[in-house]
C-alpha cells in the first residue's frame, strides 16, 4: 500500500531562506517580548483572559474618559499601549499558531509517509534472500519484539 499526504519538499536554499525570515521575526519581537520567570511567577501574574478583557477595556474607556479623577500615578496612556501592543500580537499570534498547526499536521504526515514506506520495505525485505539481509532483517525486527501475539499463561489447577 503506497502513501504520499506530503509530496512537495523544499530545497537546502528554500530551508535557508525560511530560517533567515525567522531570524528576521525574531530580532523584529525581540524588544517587546518578555520572559517570564518560572511557574510560580506566571501562576501569581493578573491575567486578562477572555472573560475579563471586556471588563478591561471598558475600564480603560471610563479611566481615560476621567482622567482627572485618578491620580497622576495612574499612567492610563500607558494602559492604552499596552492594550494596543496586547491587541496587534495576538493578531499576529493567531496566524503563528494557525502556521504551527499546520506545521505539526505536515510533520506528522511526513513521519507518516516515511513509516508506511519503512513498513512496506522491511516487509518486502524480510523475505528476500539477499546476500546480508538477515542480520538487517533481524536488526529492524527490533522494532516488533514483543508487540506479537502472546501466548497466556494457563492459571495453576486449583
Amino acid at each position: 500500500m503506497s502513501q504520499n499526504l506530503a509530496s512537495t519538499h523544499l530545497d537546502d536554499a528554500q530551508w535557508a531562506g525560511i530560517d533567515q525570515h525567522l531570524d528576521t521575526l525574531e530580532a523584529a519581537l525581540e524588544p517587546i517580548l518578555v520572559a517570564i520567570n518560572g511557574n510560580g511567577q506566571r501562576r501569581r501574574l493578573a491575567k486578562m483572559g477572555d472573560g475579563s478583557e471586556a471588563f478591561c477595556r471598558k475600564a480603560y474607556d471610563a479611566m481615560h474618559a476621567n482622567r482627572a479623577l485618578l491620580p497622576p500615578a495612574v499612567d492610563v496612556d500607558e494602559m492604552g499601549r499596552d492594550l494596543r501592543s496586547h491587541d496587534a500580537l495576538n493578531a499576529r499570534m493567531t496566524r503563528v499558531v494557525r502556521l504551527l498547526e499546520k506545521m505539526r499536521d505536515t510533520d506528522t504526515a511526513l513521519g507518516s509517509d516515511v513509516m508506511v514506506a519503512a513498513l512496506a520495505g522491511y516487509h518486502l525485505l524480510k523475505f528476500s534472500k539477499g546476500e546480508g539481509l538477515e542480520a538487517l532483517n533481524r536488526e529492524m525486527g527490533k522494532r516488533f519484539e514483543g508487540n506479537g501475539q502472546r501466548n497466556e499463561v494457563e492459571a495453576p489447577a486449583a
